[in-house]
């Protein structure tokens, strides 16, 4: 053998030797374990808990649930003593770079630096409100989910939805009250918001919004209340740029969540393959039925329903908006008992836009109002399991978070965990409620009640001590 051939030999089986090694420590390196012990759990679907059992955390995933002792002797035990192990908490329509006050004031006088600064600070609140994974529904691109997932700031898993694709004069239309069509805005350039006209201005803004970190599409289908242009009438986009939509997200394995109040638009959207109905104030028991038939979702803002809507500032001191506050608040008075009567899968959602404190408050009351209307176990299911299943639409290509389910407690799931004073099934205030919106005092950082937070199998806030 030449001298050459035996290098080569030699360079080979030191190589072979060192991947060896280097794979025989890996396997020796064990993955870090947390063990909570003596705790009581709501699994994120069954009504009864779970009495007196463990949780076996290894690395990002839970291991084991029993209600056996879990022999895990290198585990990092955590006494529970007691308290009430649930999921965290998902939040299934958040806007987290949008700052208010006004769309006027976000289009002419606001940075990328003032929405990157705001969307970082709401990360970390939410995720201290007990909220380990956020679907954002428009405004936001991948930016601020790789700063969140590569540890740059602290924030819940996170499910942007990119530009809200919409109509000139729609829900969507941002653009100054001067500004002509196809004018360039703020929230253009920052693909916060699209104007479409026709199905190819879907496919483009669409397209480019995956392209931008999107995980699912938002289109706008309704109008609104407070918004400058649009009646909340509004059946904007046809059929064709809906189901263009729809075919983009197909594309991707994901889907589409569409705004939308009139029944019309609802009924219309379920047709065209729309997956998750955003606020739906018109639903009935004709919808419920469709939902049901497509396995579809619904999530709605139940502040919609306060009886103080219509004192709201931004409501009262604009005639055009007190005005549509009334006439949408006449038709939407039997969401309530039509939702307990055909209940649908129905996620939580706070939709706030504006600052970090008043969001905090405004989360608060949108869960004193779910128990309010619905009663504690359909709140926590709200909260929990429903969440994990819309944000698993977005199918294997879009999903950021594949490893584990969401919004559960079982083997296999992603380790995003709480531990709380007291049982939420009897006492639903111990999740953090506020029973008053405007007018409110601040809210604390974190719910007190709220003791441990785990996302990922990482603990961020522990008070047990």
């Amino acid at each position: 053998m030449s001298g050459l051939r035996m290098s080569l030999c030699a360079t080979v089986i030191v190589a072979a030797a060192l991947s060896f090694s280097t794979s025989t420590q890996a396997q020796d390196q064990e993955v870090p374990q947390t063990l909570f012990t003596n705790v009581h759990i709501f699994d994120g679907v069954n009504e009864q808990r779970i009495e007196n059992a463990s949780v076996l955390v290894e690395g990002n995933l839970i291991k084991s649930v029993s209600t056996d002792a879990i022999d895990a002797p290198n585990a990092t035990v955590i006494d529970g003593e007691g308290r009430t192990l649930t999921p965290g908490f998902i939040e299934l329509h958040a806007h987290l770079m949008l700052m208010g006050p006004t769309l006027p004031a976000m289009e002419a006088n606001t940075t990328w630096e003032d929405f990157a600064i705001h969307g970082a600070r709401m990360a970390e609140m939410y995720l201290m409100q007990g909220f380990t994974t956020v679907r954002d529904a428009g405004g936001a691109n991948g930016g601020l989910r790789r700063a969140i997932d590569t540890g740059q700031i602290e924030g819940p898993r996170y499910y942007p939805s990119g530009a809200f694709i919409g109509t000139r004069g729609g829900h969507a239309d941002f653009a100054n009250f001067t500004a002509p069509p196809g004018s360039e805005t703020n929230m253009g350039r920052l693909n916060m918001a699209q104007e479409v006209s026709g199905v190819d201005d879907v496919y483009k803004f669409a397209r480019n919004n995956f392209r931008m970190g999107a995980t699912q599409l938002k289109f706008m289908q309704s109008g609104g209340v407070v918004s400058a242009f649009d009646p909340w009438q509004l059946l904007a986009g046809s059929p064709e740029e809906i189901r263009a939509a729809v075919q983009v997200a197909n594309e991707y394995g994901s889907y589409v969540m569409a705004h939308s109040y009139r029944k019309e638009a609802i009924l219309s959207a379920l047709d065209a393959g729309v997956m998750s109905i955003e606020h739906g104030f018109s639903f009935d028991c004709e919808i419920a039925e469709v939902m049901n038939e497509k396995g579809a979702y619904i999530t709605t803002n139940l502040t919609a329903f306060d009886p103080g809507l219509l004192d709201i500032p931004a409501v009262a001191d604009v005639p055009a908006s007190l005005a549509k506050a009334k006439s949408a608040s006449a038709t939407f008075a039997g969401y309530i008992d039509n939702m307990k009567e055909c209940p649908v899968k129905r996620g939580f959602q706070t939709d706030c836009v504006g600052s970090v404190e008043a969001c905090n408050i405004q989360i608060a009351y949108e869960k004193h109002l779910n128990n309010d209307f619905f009663g504690p176990y359909t709140s926590m299911v709200t909260l929990t399991s429903t969440g994990g299943e819309v944000v698993a639409l977005s199918g294997d290509f879009m999903n950021p978070y594949t490893a584990g389910k969401l919004g559960v407690i079982e083997e296999g799931a992603y380790a995003d965990i709480l531990l709380i004073d007291g049982n939420p099934l009897e006492d639903f205030s111990v999740v953090g409620t506020g029973d008053q919106w405007f007018g409110a005092d601040p809210r604390p950082e974190s719910p007190d009640t709220i003791r441990l937070i785990m996302k990922d199998g990482v603990i961020y806030k522990n008070t047990l001590d």
